[in-house]
């Protein structure tokens, strides 16, 4: 049976360093992300605040959405951000309560 999976942007602050990820475990990754538990982009540049994300109901699909996010103009990517999360707000909380 398939699994599904979400696509994500992580920020550094309102309109910073912009990060787009693919996981089936949005909860974990997010909390990996924001502890640092694996060294890389998001650490180095302290890109920690979920501030959207998509859910597609097979990771399959979830992969083919991030890469076409990925080759976006920052621009684009600002723009979904702000239609779905005007404020920036860390999403993070939202998915754990």
């Amino acid at each position: 049976m398939a699994k599904g999976g979400y696509v994500y942007i992580l920020a550094s602050r309102k309109n910073g360093v912009l990060y787009t990820g693919v996981t089936a475990d949005l909860i974990t990754r997010t909390y990996q992300h924001q502890n640092c538990y694996t060294l890389g982009f998001t650490s180095k540049y302290n890109v920690h605040l979920l501030v959207y994300f998509e859910y597609h109901s097979e990771i399959p699909f979830a992969i083919k959405r991030e890469k076409q996010i990925k080759g976006w103009k920052r621009a684009w990517k600002i723009e979904a951000i702000e239609r779905e999360n005007p404020e920036w707000i860390d999403l993070y909380d939202s998915l754990i309560h």
